[in-house]
């Protein structure tokens, strides 16, 4: 799977100048589109658009320091139908302008090429099984969060301790099925999963699809596939290290992409750094092409 991702980079690399195919880029990597970006965002921590136009302007910087063609020309070149966009661009990744640039002594960033490669540290087990679930009802309370990847997410805390004991008691009581009890769930508003990116998070319970509950936040969730993975360790960093294994270890090792829907964790609310149990609940759905599919 690795290697065909970088396959598709090196693709992108010789395709910088022009109009990206996306089709093509997820094809040669043998997954979905969709998939091909939560997939590098989840292995490079950045969205792609971003590290696209970081490759891009890190060679229309060293164009621009080249002096052999006008700054339009260069803009056209990287895709950018006018000189105010391409300087747009270009200050979002250098802090400075084309113009300026130009300038004896401007200091530019460089975006480095990216590939891909497993590196083993130590041992990690997983376990995990495949289930399919029904549509339900997720019934709960809901906060917009940043992404936290490591440490306390301190906003995510604050929304946990907004909520009074009774609202709990009152979750509860909807809960029906698996995850059973009370749960957390994470809803990716975008495709990226780098540090400070948004998402929607939730406290509540698994419901059946026809339940109501007007006090509290309902997200409907179709039938679909999961992945569910057990953990054991000291709380928050075990969780997060399991997040970060299943993107970048599970993945691009088993015949499975991500599709979208709610990530639930269930978890008893522990100490800082105490040993806990864990389930995490990843939709997913067979991808073709791929060992064992």
């Amino acid at each position: 799977m690795l290697e065909r991702l970088n396959q598709a980079l090196d693709h992108l690399e010789a395709c910088l100048d022009q109009e990206i195919d996306m089709a093509e880029v997820a094809r040669i990597a043998a997954v979905s589109e969709h998939h091909f970006r939560r997939l590098f965002s989840a292995l490079a921590g950045m969205p792609f658009p971003v590290y696209l136009r970081r490759r891009r302007m890190t060679l229309a910087g060293a164009e621009v320091l080249a002096g052999e063609r006008t700054l339009l020309d260069v803009a056209v070149r990287y895709g950018y139908g006018s000189g105010e966009a391409f300087a747009r661009a270009f200050r979002s990744v250098h802090g400075i302008g084309p113009g300026e640039a130009r300038l004896k002594g401007a200091v530019l960033t460089s975006q480095p090429r990216m590939s891909f490669r497993v590196v083993v540290e130590g041992s990690t087990t997983m376990r995990y099984r495949i289930v399919e679930k029904e549509s339900f009802r997720f019934v709960g309370r809901k906060a917009r969060v940043p992404l936290v990847h490591e440490g306390v997410n301190a906003a995510a805390a604050a929304h946990v301790e907004s909520l009074d004991e009774q609202a709990v008691v009152r979750m509860k009581g909807l809960a029906d099925g698996e995850p059973e009890g009370v749960l957390s769930a994470v809803v990716h508003l975008t495709d990226s999963r780098e540090e400070g990116a948004e998402v929607d998070y939730w406290v509540g319970v698994a419901t059946g699809p026809e339940a109501v509950a007007e006090e509290f936040d309902a997200l409907d969730v179709p039938a679909g596939t999961w992945a569910v993975f057990d953990n054991h360790g000291p709380y928050p960093s075990a969780l997060q290290e399991l997040w970060r294994d299943v993107f970048t270890q599970w993945f691009p090792s088993n015949p499975y992409g991500t599709r979208p829907g709610p990530e639930l964790l269930r978890t008893q609310p522990v100490e800082i750094g105490a040993e806990t149990d864990s389930q995490l609940w990843i939709p997913v759905e067979r991808v073709s092409g791929r060992a064992g599919a």
